[in-house]
């Protein structure tokens, strides 16, 4: 493999750093390209499970993300009025079993722990994004958006769901994305119901959908965390909105709600992690054209209802840069290998979103109904697919 092998990256959130380590490490040489302004703040709380934890083990970063973990103790449901309907230490609704070896940690907690793991060598710029790409017989021909031009030997999207990469490369979005019905909204805010690593659900009568609340940061804030249900698909329900139109999209459908919902609301105004998109998985026939492929939710999303699109993230990150420091560089090679080893994984993981969703869909809300306390089901068939990939040695 020659070192001076060049390639770009378009994001820098989980998928993008986690490759950008591996790269690096073996010897390629590594751009970064992150629309944002540095990394960015805020989102969910995810989970790292099964061979995502092997795979920052090797990364030397385990104990600093366990160190980071939101740590909570358990979780409780409320009613409008406030009055605790239910209640238990053993598990979250947004982690699982709190007696299993995963660790869920804040998102953009994650990303942070990845950037800085990748070291000096690894080229980062910020506040830009691809504009075109043309693909010759040697290299891709890049152009940002901020008006640079530069050559590279592979060109990688690790841009998210909604990857603008992938858009040049394989065509539109809607061409991909399967919705699953629902939108998720996530802000921070004060923890001023001093909350001690704990996460309260408040589900809106009638609806399957509601807002959750814990504390993270050793209890020196929260993350509020609101679901709303729209068959619309990403690409007109959130193409023409603002994030102000998205916040009074959200202030409209709580509206009536109570609890402290109206107060988090109020937060939620000025919040500037504010974030909402859809609960979505991406579908590909190829995770690759020419000297370009995908990695993460680019190329292979299971949603938040699958439990598994960070871990996927990180194993796909992990396997890509092996298979390409396998076939010596040969993209062609380390293209085709990546998606065999992990075509059937993805798949799997996927499925567990897909069977979440449908038993979403049978349930009846009625006034007075328990929310589900584990909506991505996690249990003994969870972890069969979450273990069924066994890391390579590269």
């Amino acid at each position: 493999m020659r070192n001076t092998r060049r390639v770009l990256i378009s994001g820098a959130s989980i998928a993008g750093p986690a490759l950008a380590y591996w790269l690096n490490l073996y010897g390629f040489r590594v751009t970064v390209v992150e629309r944002a302004a540095g990394p960015r703040p805020g989102g969910q709380a995810i989970d790292v499970r099964g061979p995502a934890l092997e795979v920052c083990e090797r990364m030397g970063v385990l104990e600093e993300i366990r160190a980071r973990r939101t740590g909570l103790r358990g979780m409780s449901m409320v009613d409008d009025n406030g009055k605790e309907l239910f209640s238990t230490t053993e598990h979250t609704a947004s982690g699982g079993s709190l007696s299993s070896t995963d660790i869920e940690i804040l998102r953009d907690d994650l990303s942070s722990v990845l950037l800085t793991a990748g070291g000096d060598g690894i080229e980062y710029l910020y506040n830009d994004s691809i504009a075109a790409l043309a693909q010759g017989t040697d290299e891709v021909a890049v152009t940002f958006h901020r008006g640079d031009s530069r050559a590279f030997d592979i060109v990688v999207a690790a841009d998210g769901v909604h990857s603008s990469t992938r858009a040049l490369v394989f065509g539109p979005e809607e061409n991909f994305l399967r919705h699953l019905g629902g939108y998720l909204g996530v802000w921070t805010v004060p923890n001023y119901l001093d909350l001690d690593r704990w996460e309260v659900i408040y589900q809106m009568p009638g609806d399957v959908w509601g807002g959750m609340v814990m504390s993270v940061r050793d209890n020196t804030e929260a993350r509020v965390f609101v679901g709303v249900h729209s068959d619309e698909p990403p690409a007109t329900f959130l193409g023409s909105r603002s994030v102000s139109d998205q916040k009074r999209l959200v202030a409209e459908r709580y509206k009536d709600a109570r609890w402290e919902m109206p107060r988090l609301l109020e937060y939620m105004w000025g919040a500037p992690d504010f974030h909402f998109d859809a609960t979505a998985q991406i579908h590909m026939d190829s995770w690759s054209r020419g000297r370009v492929t995908l990695v993460g939710d680019a190329g292979y999303c299971g949603s938040p209802m699958s439990g598994q699109s960070t871990s996927m993230a990180v194993v796909g990150a992990y396997v890509l840069a092996g298979e390409l420091k396998a076939a010596g560089g040969d993209h062609t090679a380390a293209f085709a290998a990546y998606e065999r080893e992990l075509r059937g994984y993805a798949t799997a993981n996927q499925q567990l979103a897909l069977d979440n969703q449908a038993r979403r869909e049978a349930q009846e809300p009625s006034a007075g109904q328990e929310p589900d306390t584990n909506p991505t089901h996690i249990g003994d068939s969870f972890y069969e697919v979450v273990n069924s990939y066994t890391l390579k040695d590269y």
